[in-house]
């Protein structure tokens, strides 16, 4: 139940992030990177009359009937739940906080939150196993139907939606538009890295039986002990204690080792991801 909450949170503010994104920098500066917002904010200026926030409210909603259709059980209630949350939210905030104009008269100061905000919101999402649907769900039923690989999909849809931007708005708004792409990729991927990195523990001592029952008992982690082993320098027979922990436990069990065992050589290493019990269950 604790997971399911702290997962419910985390994707809530994922969603609120590339909300605030999209409507405080990406709608006022028109900046069409891809997704079901660069299509509503290409459809809000050809056809005026109805608000990209509506635009994306109808699109996404017409997206998630489509997907139930052909997708059925792959889909799933987290990308429900973001869709739907963001659909309303940008809705609501269009009612609530008008914004006819960019905060700013700086487009790349303007361009770097418009890529900053949502982009650390999907990582969270993606993380978490959601998203915010969109061109997701189109991906979806492409790979579905055409058996294609599901990024291609996703590329060749947002390549598309930033090439209409040069018809709609010109080529300063459309080159503001490509960067955008590019830095979005290099931001979610460092996000999504540093959001699974974890450490990694070489721990070379005598008291390994000791440290491994600390890291069991005090951190409730795992540890693996190799026993019989010796010192190339001292010749004396020690333990070789390995685990894989989060940064502030790590921080923890270097102290421990180390205070029981000053002599103790301990190596940390920093990981991309683990997949396993007490970290993420599956890739």
């Amino acid at each position: 139940m604790k997971r399911k909450i702290v997962d419910f949170l985390m994707i809530t503010l994922g969603t609120l992030l590339v909300t605030g994104g999209v409507y405080f920098f990406k709608f006022p500066n028109n900046f069409s990177t891809g997704g079901v917002s660069g299509i509503s904010i290409i459809l809000g200026r050809l056809f005026s009359s109805v608000s990209p926030g509506t635009y994306i409210l109808v699109i996404n909603i017409s997206l998630l009937i489509i997907g139930f259709l052909f997708v059925g059980k792959e889909f799933g209630a987290k990308t429900v739940y973001c869709s739907l949350l963001m659909s309303l939210g940008t809705r609501l905030l269009e009612i609530i906080c008008p914004m006819d104009t960019p905060f700013t008269n700086q487009p790349l100061l303007e361009l770097i939150f418009a890529i900053f905000l949502p982009g650390i919101g999907s990582a969270i999402l993606f993380n978490c196993g959601a998203s915010t649907g969109g061109t997701d769900i189109v991906a979806m039923i492409i790979k579905k139907i055409f058996k294609t690989n599901i990024s291609k999909a996703l590329f060749i849809a947002d390549f598309i939606i930033v090439m209409m931007t040069f018809f709609v708005f010109g080529i300063e708004t459309w080159l503001f538009c490509v960067l955008g792409v590019a830095a979005k990729m290099f931001v979610m991927n460092d996000v999504i890295e540093s959001l699974n990195s974890s450490k990694y523990l070489t721990i070379i001592t005598k008291k390994g039986y000791e440290v491994q029952q600390y890291i069991i008992n005090e951190i409730h982690k795992g540890a693996t002990v190799s026993n019989s082993f010796h010192g190339g320098f001292s010749n004396e027979e020690k333990s070789v204690v390995l685990t894989a922990l989060t940064r502030r436990q790590a921080l923890l069990v270097k102290n421990y080792a180390k205070k029981i065992d000053p002599q103790a050589f301990i190596v940390i290493s920093t990981t991309s991801d683990i997949i396993g019990k007490g970290f993420r269950e599956c890739v």
